[in-house]
């Protein structure tokens, strides 16, 4: 059986003191390891007070996106080096506001990931339509497109380190979600498409996220799919008490 993940991407939200204060309620509300895995991702500026914080904690840290290159004149940037200096384990990557906003490639990201994995960091791997794909029925094709370019040179052994998240784009942020059907009929095509690159037992040990206006009154619905494995949340993971609620799902 997966274990599930619940992640929190708190965007460009939250202050040192405000993240550190969230990240101390949600230490004493889950003190100890429970059934599923619980991820947070603050801005770069709280990374290392919120990794002092959860030192001790089964609540883990990731960040939000990262350079792939090590070290260098990249003004602005981050690298793995840095993130892991930082007490993070996990790096959101791929993930659509990148993509749409920030003009980031398939290649971009299949250079992050890899790089990721060969540093030792965890890549939650994102991938997802807009509305215009889905209308279009293009929702597989972009799917299949972006994993085949995203995991690129990424063999069995990485792949076991990568967690994905389903995203539709038109669904982050704007207080829609796909239904319970739609979402798993998106996950089940991930997963035989993993199952196509790396075989069933490997594929079938895939956490895939779904991510897209997730909340404690559509969570459960979501989670009783098949191929959903957990919950990429955004603006309901900026309060205690709707993200404490999704991970109680």
């Amino acid at each position: 059986m997966i274990r599930p993940m619940v992640a929190a991407n708190w965007k460009m939200h939250k202050t040192v003191p405000e993240a550190v204060a969230l990240a101390k309620r949600l230490r004493d509300a889950f003190p100890e390891p429970g059934d599923r895995d619980i991820v947070i991702a603050p801005p770069f500026t709280a990374l290392g007070p919120v990794s002092a914080i959860l030192k001790g904690s089964p609540v883990r840290l990731s960040a939000q996106n990262m350079h792939w290159e090590t070290n260098g004149a990249y003004t602005g940037e981050i690298s793995s080096v840095m993130l892991i200096d930082a007490g993070c384990e996990f790096v959101i990557l791929g993930h659509s506001e990148r993509r749409t906003l920030f003009g980031e490639s398939g290649e971009m990201v299949n250079r992050k990931v890899r790089t990721a994995v060969q540093a030792g960091l965890k890549p939650i791997f994102c991938i997802g339509e807009t509305l215009e794909q889905r209308q279009s029925g293009a929702t597989f094709a972009v799917l299949e497109g972006q994993i085949k370019e995203g995991l690129n040179n990424i063999d069995s052994g990485d792949i076991r380190r990568v967690t994905f998240a389903y995203e539709p784009v038109w669904a982050i942020g704007t207080g829609e979600t796909a239904t319970p059907d739609q979402a798993q009929e998106a996950h089940r095509f991930i997963r035989k498409r993993l199952t196509s690159l790396y075989g069933e037992e490997i594929a079938s040990r895939v956490v895939i996220m779904y991510g897209g206006s997730v909340n404690p009154e559509n969570v459960r619905s979501l989670m009783e799919q098949p191929d959903i494995n957990g919950a990429l949340v955004g603006g309901a993971s900026l309060e205690f008490e709707s993200f404490a609620g999704i991970i109680r799902f």
